[in-house]
């Protein structure tokens, strides 16, 4: 069910890493809101089976199947949204992936390679493509990156992670701060521990690490990943208009301990 003049009602939205998890949850409250979405993942099976149900609900949905580290099949998921529906109002740039946590000096060279290039390279690339095709349109936009509470404090998510995540939360100060005279907002959520199938993995490689994390929670629970797609919506939408740079905590108070 699709809502009438929703937060994002008439916009046309791009959400990376969207056939699971938070980015599925995300495009879900999207269409909820009124948007028009472009899904991108490299499962494109799943993004069409996620856009078959948007779709049934009224949603207007079109799928980009690609990995973010190709600046080929980012610049066509961006070209889908404006070529499908005129321009491209907001992005969640979401795709991400660990590797099994070590200690630094034993982490794999190709482990590091791949959750940066994943992490970080992958959010670059995004806010290249999704910003040149928001100053062509000359109506701004809004963008909000998937962080982590790894990109504020240590975690034993693993040193790559953790550093890929702080890049992030830089990446997107700095672009705020070049964008933000052309209309362009840009935020990130530093998002603590949620139901997805990153978090399902650790679970399964560690059957005492969801109690060990639960007890580092304040609210002593995981999130749902719709809860984090509420906020991510939010950010997108005209009433976060004087948001931009900012760093939203989105962890059940795992940040204030």
């Amino acid at each position: 069910m699709t809502y009438d003049g929703g937060m994002l009602a008439g916009r046309v939205m791009l959400v990376t890493g969207a056939s699971s998890g938070i980015g599925a949850a995300t495009a879900r409250v999207a269409a909820r809101h009124g948007a028009a979405l472009v899904l991108m993942a490299r499962r494109a099976p799943r993004l069409e089976e996620l856009a078959a149900e948007l779709r049934d609900k009224g949603a207007e949905v079109a799928c980009s199947g690609g990995d973010v580290t190709r600046s080929d099949d980012v610049e066509r998921a961006v070209r889908l949204a404006v070529d499908r529906y005129g321009r491209l109002d907001a992005a969640f740039n979401n795709a991400g992936t660990t590797t099994e946590p070590a200690l630094l000096h034993e982490t794999d060279d190709a482990d590091y390679d791949t959750v940066l290039d994943v992490n970080l390279r992958g959010v670059w690339l995004c806010m290249k493509h999704e910003i040149r095709a928001m100053l062509a349109a000359g109506t701004g936009g809004a963008i909000v990156n998937n962080s982590s509470i790894a990109g504020v404090r240590a975690t034993s998510a693993g040193a790559p992670y953790v550093a890929a995540k702080h890049a992030v939360l830089g990446l997107t100060k700095a672009a705020a701060a070049q964008y933000a005279e052309h209309g362009v907002r840009v935020n990130a959520l530093a998002t603590g521990l949620t139901r997805s199938e990153m978090s399902e993995g650790v679970f399964s490689r560690d059957p005492t690490a969801e109690e060990r994390m639960r007890r580092r929670n304040p609210q002593g629970r995981v999130a749902d990943p719709e809860e984090v797609g509420q906020v991510a919506v939010w950010l997108c939408s005209d009433q976060a208009s004087f948001v931009t740079g900012a760093t939203m905590a989105v962890d059940g108070g795992a940040g204030a301990w």
